[in-house]
């Protein structure tokens, strides 16, 4: 039997102008990529945002009531303030999965989730946080929150086999939810960085973006638009670009 030429036989997965991120919490993705986002909305793509936790946990840190409802209501608050900064980015949707803030682990669980979204919305792109630290020249303790290394560590197992095989989680193509091959991932706040995307022109939307979340940066927002702008310029130094956020990027063509 002549072997099977996959190449030639199988028709190339057609390359659909869809994004997606996904991140642990509301204000995550301003952070790390929302000049991206914006300038990949304005090129005519369709963004999704998935925000993987409630944002319960999100509230002061002089906080003396944590209870049921207090939580709820930061949820609350936070969910509106996310779809706001969405708006700001143009953003398409903003899916919500709503595990425990704080309580986030690499779980089969999740990767499924993340998984099933794939599948259903059928992004080229994906942007998802780093599942690995960085330890030089300095650890930045603030930086990586358990939740973020643990959407990481999934969103890149769904990513890479589970999406793209229809033997990992037969369930879901049952439902009708065939594999998907996600093209480009950028990894943000990854160790080793060696993509930039060019925000010049829409650095002041991620700014106005991380504005709606007043929750969380109301009275600091002077002290962060500073740092936003400093570190930007940073990132952009050494491609030539006034401003850029910064990933590992990875094809799977």
């Amino acid at each position: 039997m002549e072997p099977r030429l996959v190449q030639e036989q199988e028709p190339q997965q057609e390359e659909r102008k869809v994004a997606m991120v996904v991140v642990a919490h509301p204000d995550d993705a301003e952070f790390g990529s929302a000049g991206t986002l914006a300038k990949w909305a304005r090129e005519g793509w369709d963004v999704y945002q998935v925000i993987v936790t409630d944002g319960a946990s999100g509230g002061p840190d002089e906080a003396t009531e944590v209870g049921p409802e207090a939580r709820r209501k930061m949820t609350e608050t936070r969910k509106a303030e996310q779809r706001q900064a969405a708006a700001v980015l143009g953003v398409k949707d903003v899916i919500f999965l709503d595990y425990p803030d704080g309580e986030v682990q690499p779980s089969l669980e999740l990767r499924k989730d993340i998984v099933r979204l794939l599948r259903t919305y059928r992004p080229t792109r994906v942007i998802c946080p780093s599942p690995d630290r960085t330890w030089t020249p300095a650890y930045a303790i603030g930086r990586y929150h358990p939740d973020h290394l643990a959407v990481g560590q999934a969103a890149m197992a769904a990513v890479y086999p589970a999406a793209q095989n229809p033997w990992d989680f037969p369930e879901l193509l049952e439902a009708g939810l065939a594999p998907h091959k996600i093209q480009e991932l950028y990894i943000s706040g990854a160790p080793v960085n060696n993509h930039a995307v060019d925000i010049s022109e829409t650095i002041e939307q991620k700014i106005e973006a991380l504005r709606a979340h007043h929750s969380q940066l109301g009275d600091h927002m002077e002290q962060i638009e500073e740092w936003i702008r400093g570190g930007s310029a940073k990132s952009g130094e050494e491609y030539n670009m006034a401003y850029a956020e910064r990933f590992h990027f990875s094809e799977n063509r």
